[in-house]
């Protein structure tokens, strides 16, 4: 698989657990607010991190680590991500999956054959096209139909997992995030992430500040009426 980015320790990927991390390149969204923006349109002018690297210092480390985080980009666009997964699983660790939810064949594929423990699925808007290219400057029905799959998929899988949208003033509004939690009503977790300013794709967005955390609040009290658990990430 191919990776270009690794962090050997992270104990803030994923709640409860120590991993280590890993980015794959290339993304099918456009969000203009996303700060991995080399990594998206550039990701050949990023070096390769051999998985024989990464491999070799899991299986050296197994014993102080609880898995990895494999995120991007997109990883459900690299064909070889179940061998990945796969080489993590025989050494008894956990897989977490970041994903944008656009590819739910593969992630039928990776839940039915025990590849991925978690799954962290970003909700980027409202399941409209409308709202979806606003947000991921990607706007087509079948593609809100995908994610849509994606996550009836998650919901009834039995796998443990997140829906997440990351909050960018702007772009959610209060009844942006109702509507969202509208289309995930029952869902086990859902996660309201503070947008962070970085070197975004868009340049307007670098200099944007976050959401107030008195707004943050607000949003998890809304989305509280409609899943069974809130998280807010990033609060200061």
């Amino acid at each position: 698989m191919r990776i270009k980015g690794f962090v050997d320790l992270s104990m803030v990927d994923w709640d409860g657990h120590v991993v280590s991390v890993v980015w794959t390149p290339g993304c099918n969204f456009r969000c203009g607010f996303c700060f991995n923006k080399t990594l998206v349109l550039k990701p050949e002018s990023l070096s390769d991190v051999p998985e024989e690297k990464v491999l070799s210092f899991l299986d050296a480390n197994r014993r102080f680590l609880d898995g990895i985080c494999i995120t991007g980009g997109e990883p459900t666009l690299q064909p070889d991500l179940d061998v990945f997964c796969g080489k993590v699983k025989k050494l008894g660790l956990k897989v977490k999956l970041d994903s944008n939810g656009s590819n739910p064949a593969v992630l039928k594929s990776l839940i039915s054959r025990g590849l991925i423990d978690y799954v962290a699925l970003d909700v980027k808007a409202p399941l409209n096209p409308e709202s979806y290219g606003r947000v991921t400057g990607v706007s087509s029905e079948s593609l809100v139909e995908r994610v849509k799959e994606s996550i009836s998929l998650l919901m009834n899988s039995g796998l443990d997992y997140e829906f997440r949208t990351t909050v960018v003033p702007g772009l959610h509004s209060e009844d942006d995030i109702r509507m969202i939690c509208e289309d995930i009503r029952g869902a086990k977790r859902y996660v309201l992430q503070v947008y962070r300013p970085g070197d975004t794709i868009d340049p307007s967005f670098k200099m944007l500040k976050p959401p107030s955390r008195e707004f943050m609040l607000k949003l998890a009290e809304i989305a509280s009426k409609y899943v069974k658990e809130v998280r807010v990430r990033g609060l200061v």
